[in-house]
């Protein structure tokens, strides 16, 4: 039985990976990386940093980069319920400023692999959400990088229900624009 189930999406180089769950009366057990497994789908990452972070509900993380130090990330929810979401920015790519978008979720135990030179973010949807990231570079705070949120150019659909109030940071408020971006 394979590990992992890797799903193209309509962008080159971002995969949804669903790992296989082992359940009995006890809980459940599976892996969430194995190098080997990710190398044979094509995904030849070394991670070398982890993060976590809870959010509460509306809060939207993002869209961040990296500009000189690009990272490659693999995301999933350990509690509750994000919309995630990855934004090709690499130079000379046939889908420069598009978006693939994913629910990740305790429940469904997605995750997302998103290859460098790319924006990422995510909205909570749940009460509450924990989410943890591996990443293949370090984090270099003089280096990092935004994309607004709601650029109409990039046209990200975010899953904001009826009166839902979208939290952000200061610094997630002044991103700029897919345009005006260096």
């Amino acid at each position: 039985m394979a590990k992992f189930n890797f799903i193209k999406t309509e962008i080159e180089g971002v995969f949804i990976i669903e790992p296989t769950v082992f359940s009995d009366y006890r809980g459940y057990f599976m892996e969430t990386y194995n190098y080997n497994e990710f190398k044979k789908a094509g995904i030849d990452t070394v991670f070398v940093q982890d993060n976590q972070s809870k959010s509460r509900k509306g809060v939207l993380r993002g869209l961040h980069f990296q500009k000189t130090y690009s990272q490659a990330k693999l995301v999933r929810v350990i509690k509750g319920e994000v919309f995630d979401v990855a934004v090709d920015l690499r130079k000379g790519s046939p889908t420069y400023g598009k978006w693939v978008g994913v629910y990740l979720s305790e429940e469904n135990k997605r995750q997302l692999f998103i290859p460098k030179h790319f924006a990422h973010g995510f909205l909570v949807l749940s009460e509450e959400a924990e989410f943890v990231y591996k990443c293949d570079d370090f984090y270099h705070p003089e280096d990092e990088g935004g994309l607004r949120w709601d650029d109409p150019d990039v046209g990200i659909k975010w899953p904001i229900e009826e009166g839902m109030e979208i939290l952000l940071s200061d610094k997630d408020k002044q991103n700029p624009l897919l345009k005006d971006l260096k």
